[in-house]
């Protein structure tokens, strides 16, 4: 990436559409309801041949005082001051407004590079905002339909030099856009793949969930040291899952803060349902999410789906409990903790629970001692002699039973991938074997080859006795074979 761009404007002048077009991708939410966009969101955009890095603000308002519209304002100025070019954008077909010559006069002062561009401008409609928009006193402006993509090429020639004037720099901070978690293919004998550690251009993937107002915000902005994103005393500011790129402790990683998940008999707005799908999606991206939790509520119904969803999508999961520097019975706290976490989380077990507060920033360093012990974890690969010396155990130790008078015989087990660790047991009648065994041989992994709290997955697969000749047609004799006897 050779430069930043920063969309500005008013609310609801297409900017996370026109964000969207650049990345190629859906990522920012689009709705016709203004203000839908609240913190700053960054993609690898491309135009032509030309690589940057682009960033979907906040609609600039004109409150300044510590109202989530002033906070909001705040956020995207300095969008605005740490951008190396700023695209305006004005409504074409709503025309020119007072609070768009406010903002053309924060622009000139605190940007060099500043672009005009008339959106919606497409038909008849937008002709008489375009004229006007020569007025603002930014040169003159793009005629632009980010919905279907008109006067693109026109942008590409005004940043073309631009982006040549900006070569040199490389923008090593460029988030990448929509990174597979990658798995290994089936492992070879004797094969002992090194676990990947997290590399500048393959950082770790960090999805931070929870309940509306857990802090989860507060929490990436004390990470990575600066108020990066929106936070305030209001319960649901974050509606995009926004990624934040960062090294903690000298690891590079990528954080994704996402949208509070309320219960979803709670979620009516049309936009909620997409925040909420948004943070999912997140998830599904993710390699270690952290479930955060406000101590003073903690474990209730939602909290306990939000775990389970990322176990079932096969995710190291880290419990972390906020706001732990307002509890007075610490240690009866965390004892009462513990026993719930055990006791409604049995998927979970041995899943690290740390205590933290976001607004102090004490306990981060469990925190990321704990996020790096579940990816290390994630990535275990067990050797294929030690798993069948194990299973040998197992099944002396507690012999599987025989339903239906049919004996179960389990000969052979492998690792087949990680990212979760996943195994596959040869045996005979796999669908004779009850959940309460295929359990006991999960917790004994967790615990003979120490993978607490990691999805691990098991599956039974027949390897019955082979013949090579069953179900194979007797071959007939030729007609010469015949002649020959």
């Amino acid at each position: 990436m050779t430069f930043t761009l920063a969309i500005v404007g008013r609310p609801n002048v297409g900017k996370s559409t026109l964000f969207n077009r650049l990345v190629g991708k859906r990522l920012a939410l689009v709705d016709d309801q203004p203000g839908v966009t609240r913190d700053l969101r960054e993609g690898e955009a491309k135009l032509g041949n030309i690589k940057f890095t682009v960033i979907d603000s906040a609609g600039l308002e004109e409150a300044t005082d510590d109202s989530l519209q002033g906070r909001m304002r705040r956020l995207t100025e300095r969008a605005v001051e740490m951008a190396d070019v700023c695209l305006f954008l004005v409504d074409a077909r709503a025309g020119i407004t007072p609070s768009d010559e406010v903002f053309a006069d924060i622009l000139r002062k605190k940007n060099a590079h500043v672009i005009l561009a008339a959106n919606k401008s497409e038909g008849r409609a937008g002709e008489g905002g375009y004229i006007e928009a020569f007025s603002l006193g930014l040169g003159e402006p793009i005629r632009l339909s980010a919905e279907h993509g008109e006067g693109l090429d026109e942008l590409y020639h005004i940043l073309l030099p631009l982006s040549e004037q900006f070569e040199e720099r490389a923008a090593a901070d460029a988030p990448e856009v929509d990174v597979d978690v990658e798995d290994w293919d089936e492992f070879e004998e004797g094969e002992e793949p090194e676990i990947m550690m997290p590399t500048e251009s393959k950082p770790l993937q960090i999805a931070v969930i929870g309940r509306p107002n857990a802090g989860k915000s507060t929490l990436i902005n004390k990470i990575i040291g600066e108020e990066r994103l929106l936070t305030g005393p209001e319960a649901g500011i974050t509606r995009d899952a926004i990624s934040v790129r960062t090294t903690w402790e000298d690891v590079p990683m990528r954080i994704f803060d996402t949208a509070g998940m309320r219960r979803k008999g709670k979620v009516n707005e049309k936009l909620e349902k997409l925040s909420v799908a948004d943070g999912i999606r997140a998830v599904k991206f993710a390699e270690v999410v952290v479930v955060l939790l406000d101590v003073s509520i903690p474990f209730e119904q939602q909290d306990l789906r939000i775990a389970d969803l990322a176990e079932r999508e096969g995710r190291a999961v880290i419990v972390a409990v906020n706001k732990w520097d307002a509890e007075d019975n610490k240690q009866e706290k965390l004892n009462d903790l513990r026993e719930k976490f055990g006791r409604l989380l049995p998927q979970l077990r041995g899943a690290p629970m740390v205590t933290v507060s976001a607004k102090t920033g004490k306990g981060l360093d469990r925190l990321h001692a704990a996020i790096m012990k579940a990816y290390v974890t994630w990535n275990r690969r067990v050797s294929t002699s030690a798993l069948n010396r194990w299973l040998v155990g197992m099944l002396e130790q507690h012999p599987p039973p025989a339903p239906q008078g049919k004996r179960i015989k389990m000969r052979y087990v492998t690792q087949v991938k990680t990212r979760p660790p996943q195994f596959v047991v040869m045996t005979s009648h796999p669908d004779k074997v009850p959940e309460s065994y295929e359990r006991y041989l999960i917790n004994g992994l967790r615990e003979d080859f120490e993978m607490p709290g990691t999805p691990i997955r098991l599956y039974l697969r027949d390897q019955g006795e082979k013949n090579p000749y069953k179900n194979k047609k007797k071959k007939q004799p030729s007609k010469l074979s015949k002649h020959l006897k």
